[in-house]
């Protein structure tokens, strides 16, 4: 018996893992039932001259609840998901208070369930005293895995010592996902931030203090015969190091450190350039994007951790760390794939079959019958300026602002439901839990 598709994306380029081609793809259910061509359906949209991509991932996000609402929410970070074509995100823990216990995940996934624009999962925070728990807490289901702080932290979340960090690894199996900065090393360089000056956030929090503490979860990481997926990576060293240990560990890149130089950016937007590990000079970022064309980063992540602009107009270094991105992490990087930075297909990999190999993602990550209807259509010929009222998140700002990006994003689904098309919003959030091998 046929299943009748419920929804027919029809006429549009649809990347399969078998490569692109014309037609149509059919949705029921939520699922993907086949791709060709479906002449009937419950809803059909034309997609004459678009690209039809699987879900953008976004394995990388601080939405900031509870605690911090002030700055974002669930359903405002998510909604500004969907408006820059992501259908899923992994959320962080360093909320207030922190995720750090079974309590806390299922408190987010209470306040996530469609109120949230995207499908999501939430990172259990590492901690000195829930390490030896972390084995039980990785397999609630809607967890996206275990996130250590080596670095850039306060209170508990922080792990910065050999000796605790060996029992976060030795303690589970799932992929632990790593912010990879020296405590020691900028604790002992403080002294080398200037007042007044967010240029010298780079000086202080060096290419070394990202390195030493790579270099460490490395080794630890080999001695506890855990896997690692080491975050937002800042320079080509530490690329380089990486695609040595290919059997051990994983790696991100942001499309800030792809795009924003220091040279250029702190003189021009001052600390809304500030966020940790720093955005670095250009050669460092030609350097990222030598390895990316060696095909050393996995994923890419936005690294999507915004503040207000009061928080962000305070002196230099009193200014906090972190800038938004989720919904111009997609738009960023069409525009590389137009000026021949990168391919789609390297795109596709890196924000959608790329995440779900690194994170044991089930029913995402590809255009494939039997998978979950997870959709992101673009017009890679359409082009736009990112303007401050495009902006969803509640801060309200953008470090690409008046940025022409060629590629526009036109549609994200969900499963099935259209959460946005053409910059309006879907009818309602239907964001659910992800799924994980290692929870079912």
């Amino acid at each position: 018996m046929t299943t009748a598709p419920e929804l027919v994306l029809a006429n549009g380029t649809i990347h399969t893992p078998s490569g692109p081609f014309v037609g149509d793809v059919a949705v029921a259910q939520g699922k993907i039932i086949g791709v060709g061509r479906y002449p009937d359906g419950a809803r059909r949209i034309d997609c004459t001259g678009l690209d039809i991509l699987p879900g953008v991932i976004d394995s990388q996000v601080h939405f900031r609840e509870p605690g911090l609402e002030h700055k974002e929410d669930l359903e405002t970070g998510s909604r500004a998901a969907v408006m820059g074509g992501v259908t899923a995100v992994f959320e962080m823990p360093n909320t207030s208070p922190n995720t750090d216990t079974a309590d806390r995940v299922h408190d987010k996934l209470v306040r996530a369930h469609h109120r949230m624009w995207c499908d999501h999962a939430f990172y259990v925070g590492a901690t000195a005293d829930n390490a030896g728990e972390l084995g039980e807490l990785e397999r609630i289901p809607g967890t996206a895995g275990v996130k250590i702080f080596m670095g850039a932290s306060t209170g508990s979340l922080l792990v910065a010592e050999d000796e605790n960090l060996r029992r976060v690894l030795a303690n589970g199996v799932r992929r632990v996902a790593i912010h990879a900065e020296d405590e020691e090393r900028m604790n002992a360089r403080k002294d080398l931030r200037v007042e007044g000056d967010p240029s010298s956030h780079p000086v202080w929090r060096d290419d070394e203090s990202a390195m030493l503490a790579t270099q460490r979860i490395l080794r630890l990481a080999r001695e506890t015969r855990r896997p690692i997926h080491i975050l937002h990576i800042t320079t080509p060293a530490e690329l380089e190091l990486i695609a040595q240990h290919r059997d051990i560990a994983t790696c991100e890149v942001t499309p800030q450190h792809l795009t924003l130089a220091a040279e250029e950016a702190y003189p021009r937007i001052g600390t809304y350039a500030q966020m940790n590990p720093p955005i670095r000079s250009a050669a460092h970022r030609d350097g990222l994007w030598h390895w990316l064309r060696q095909g050393v980063p996995d994923v890419l992540g936005s690294d999507h951790a915004p503040h207000t602009r009061e928080e962000k107009a305070k002196t230099y270094p009193a200014s906090p760390s972190g800038m938004p991105g989720v919904q111009t992490l997609l738009p960023l990087m069409l525009d590389h794939v137009a000026k021949g930075n990168l391919t789609l297909d390297r795109l596709i990999d890196m924000t959608s079959a790329g995440v779900q190999r690194v994170f044991g993602l089930v029913g995402k990550g590809r255009i494939a019958t039997g998978y979950d209807g997870d959709f992101t259509i673009v017009d890679r010929k359409g082009s736009f300026t990112v303007t401050e009222d495009w902006v969803e998140s509640r801060c309200g700002w953008s470090p690409f602002t008046d940025m022409e990006l060629q590629g526009r994003v036109i549609g994200t689904v969900v499963r099935g439901h259209v959460a946005m098309w053409e910059g309006q919003l879907g009818n309602q959030a239907v964001g659910e839990p992800l799924r994980f091998a290692g929870c079912l």
